[in-house]
């Protein structure tokens, strides 16, 4: 009886265009959505990962006629909507057509706000915080900052490619527990896209750091003890040493590609990463290497001098 009832609901709803689908896998996609309805009709539309457990979806066909075709037959078939093995209720929407208003955070940048739920500022620092999004490509920036809505970063990359490839990868996930303090239970990510495209950091601190500019100065009132800077014998101020290079092309003759700085700089060790863009007028390049000395000992034989005779200056 309780069948019957639900057929007659669905039956006695008014038709429309747009089906609505509840009871979705975790994360379900847009092909997965297109591949359950194709057969019924032409799909002009779709919006997935809708309600709070974003178990639910809608699908425009482009008729009425063929939205009624599958609210029908599986109203009366034996055999159940599914998708992963998991039984999907399928009923008509109570609106007409979809309209995808992209928020300011739907539209791709190559900057994400991240909001880390479930725990205090203090407890991921920016170091963690490079080291997820590092896995990604080259992160330019960071700036960490408290807002309402809890302990949040912007972290910048190079293109909107890169910032959309870890959005996709790591919203509404964990940071590994190996990386958070013992007595921290979880921390979630979520993320959506910044409107800002380059972001000022004005010192390097544990709240904020710019990767692309080794020379910027330390705040040493907002450093941790370990990111203090290092004194040599007189008392001066030792450059910071990192594992990543920053290189400043000049005199260039012929076009720079990352084949060519592979070729180089892996003289001196193993190169894991390499990033090229241009920045106030120049060319300029990061290298990553795994560790400290290796990337001091490339750049102690190549500062100031030329890759090949006449141009390709560091």
């Amino acid at each position: 009886m309780s069948s019957s009832g639900q057929t007659q609901f669905r039956y006695t709803q008014t038709p429309s265009k747009v089906v609505h689908l509840r009871n979705l896998p975790w994360e379900c996609v847009e092909e997965e959505l297109i591949d359950l309805c194709k057969r019924f009709g032409k799909i002009v539309n779709t919006k997935s990962n809708v309600g709070a457990n974003r178990n639910q979806a809608f699908v425009e066909f482009a008729d009425l006629n063929q939205a009624i075709s599958m609210v029908s037959y599986y109203a009366s078939s034996s055999e159940p909507a599914q998708i992963r093995g998991k039984t999907v209720y399928i009923q008509y929407s109570n609106r007409h057509e979809i309209v995808n208003n992209q928020s300011p955070g739907d539209v791709p940048g190559n900057v994400l706000l991240v909001t880390f739920e479930g725990v205090e500022s203090h407890e991921v620092s920016i170091d963690v915080i490079h080291l997820v999004f590092s896995a990604f490509g080259f992160v330019h920036k960071i700036a960490t900052f408290e807002k309402a809505a809890g302990f949040q970063a912007l972290v910048q990359f190079s293109d909107v490619e890169t910032a959309s490839a870890a959005r996709n990868a790591l919203d509404s996930r964990s940071i590994p527990r190996y990386l958070l303090p013992e007595h921290v239970g979880s921390c979630n990510l979520r993320m959506s896209y910044s409107a800002h495209t380059d972001l000022n950091i004005k010192f390097q601190s544990h709240r904020s750091r710019d990767y692309t500019n080794p020379y910027l100065p330390v705040n040493h009132t907002a450093m941790d003890g370990s990111m203090q800077p290092a004194l040599d014998a007189d008392g001066k101020k030792v450059e910071s040493q990192s594992n990543v290079l920053l290189g400043l092309i000049e005199n260039m003759q012929y076009a720079v590609t990352v084949d060519v700085l592979h070729t180089v700089f892996s003289a001196y060790g193993a190169v894991q990463k390499i990033a090229i863009f241009e920045k106030n007028g120049s060319t300029q390049a990061l290298i990553q290497y795994s560790d400290i000395a290796t990337a001091a000992i490339a750049k102690e034989a190549l500062e100031g001098h030329c890759i090949y005779d006449g141009g390709y200056c560091f």
